[in-house]
């Protein structure tokens, strides 16, 4: 692998072309590098993103583990052993928390808790020591569409030639415009706060939710550092008026209003970073392919950060890309088509679920009425009495059952033993479903 400087050749020939140097890009680059193609990876590397970080759940853990860095991002990682959801909207009727742990489902953890700067520097570092694809470190400016190729065209005047395209270049992508692929955005009326905290209690590994009428207030563990023990990531949704007047706060005021919203369940906070600011909204693509085209994370999905899901769904774009592509001949279009129709039909499903899933919980917080807190707190009580339905939720939110391709597949240690006790994947949620029903039902009648 060679990062190609300005003035070297005006040409790379490549097989296939990652449009996209952020986390999601340089694994995808990774990834497809290892299964035997010809990469090149092209764009520019995201500047710090002040106080994000990234929660990754098992079957990505799995993903990182198949590409080789698992074992750097444990080590500046710190693992998520229980989630901890508090309503804390004063809706009318009261809802209990709900507790996940997970060795409910037989994990020694949910996932790891890791910084998104120094996830993207470990890709980065292990992608230069494994030279195994080149590196261009220019902006792509426009595209060129054929129907036996692509050719990328970058802002210092060279052309990379491919066979085919990956787009991980967000969701202002120059790959999806060119391909004519429509989207669909909204905004909800939030601002998301996120900040890298030092507290004087520890976190016991548990990640806590509160729920509050203008989002969420989000506490994810960080591992120690010298001179801070006890650490944790934020995440807090507010007004875009609230973000404005806190931000402009001394930092002081600013740290006694984090204690206050989080019920000082970690003691006295400090603000250990600089404080991020990012206006939540959502996009949908009408479609994920093109006939030398697919897209993966940003560029295809955007949802405010509720549940983690948004890398992790990244994640499962590329694994399951690769593995539709495996074997293929990018050369031959009506296999390349094949293979494209069945990443399309194997992403639509999942992506639309987690979408569909966090705007409707985000759009329930921030609407009081009463039917929408009944319904949200119904689904608070079925998760917090029904195990099955609860356990089957959680395999799904960290290692989703239909959605399993190679590079995240694995067992682990205690499911053998655990076969036959209960019903696993969709069998586990039909029960647990008809459990939830009943169970609500007979709630309804006794409060009607």
């Amino acid at each position: 692998m060679a990062e190609t400087l300005a003035g070297a050749s005006p040409a790379i020939d490549t097989q296939i072309l990652v449009a996209g140097a952020g986390s999601t890009g340089i694994a995808a680059a990774l990834a497809f590098a290892a299964a035997g193609w010809r990469v090149t990876l092209a764009g520019r590397f995201p500047q710090p993103l002040p106080g994000r970080t990234v929660a990754l759940f098992e079957a990505s853990l799995r993903f990182l583990e198949s590409i080789g860095v698992l074992d750097q991002v444990r080590a500046a990682a710190c693992p998520i052993e229980t989630i901890h959801m508090i309503d804390d909207t004063d809706q009318l009727l009261p809802v209990p928390d709900l507790v996940m742990r997970a060795e409910e489902i037989d994990l020694p953890a949910f996932g790891l808790n890791v910084s998104n700067d120094e996830l993207t520097a470990i890709l980065l570092d292990h992608a230069r020591a494994s030279r195994s694809f080149e590196i261009v470190e220019s902006d792509i400016v426009d595209y060129e569409f054929e129907d036996d190729g692509a050719t990328a065209i970058l802002s210092d005047g060279r052309r990379i030639e491919a066979d085919f395209v990956v787009a991980a270049d967000g969701r202002a992508s120059k790959a999806r415009a060119a391909a004519g692929i429509d989207t669909k955005e909204w905004t909800y009326p939030q601002v998301a706060l996120t900040a890298l905290l030092r507290h004087e209690l520890p976190h016991d590994n548990v990640s806590t939710e509160f729920h509050t009428r203008s989002g969420p207030f989000t506490l994810v563990p960080l591992p120690p550092r010298e001179g801070a023990e006890h650490r944790s990531s934020l995440v807090w949704l507010m007004s875009p008026r609230d973000a404005k007047r806190r931000l402009a706060k001394p930092r002081a005021d600013l740290q006694y209003e984090m204690e206050d919203y989080s019920r000082e369940k970690l003691g006295a906070i400090t603000i250990e970073s600089g404080i991020g600011e990012f206006r939540m909204g959502g996009l949908q693509v009408s479609r994920l392919t093109a006939p030398r085209l697919a897209l993966v994370g940003e560029t295809c999905h955007v949802f405010p950060p509720i549940g983690a899901q948004g890398l992790n769904l990244s994640l499962r774009d590329v694994a399951d890309l690769e593995d539709c592509l495996a074997s293929v001949d990018l050369r031959n279009p009506k296999e390349l088509s094949r293979a494209l129709t069945r990443y399309e039909m194997h992403r639509r499903a999942d992506i639309g679920l987690r979408t569909h899933g966090v705007d409707l919980l985000n759009r329930s917080l921030i609407i009081p009425y009463l039917p929408v807190d009944f319904l949200r707190g119904a689904g608070f009580i079925a998760m917090t009495t029904l195990g099955p339905l609860r356990r089957a939720v959680m395999r799904e939110g960290v290692a989703p059952h239909l959605a399993q391709p190679r590079l995240m597949r694995r067992e682990t240690p205690k499911e053998p033993r655990m076969r036959g006790k209960r019903p696993r994947g969709p069998e586990a949620l039909v029960d647990a479903a008809r459990g939830a029903f009943a169970h609500l039902r007979e709630t309804a009648s006794r409060l009607g």
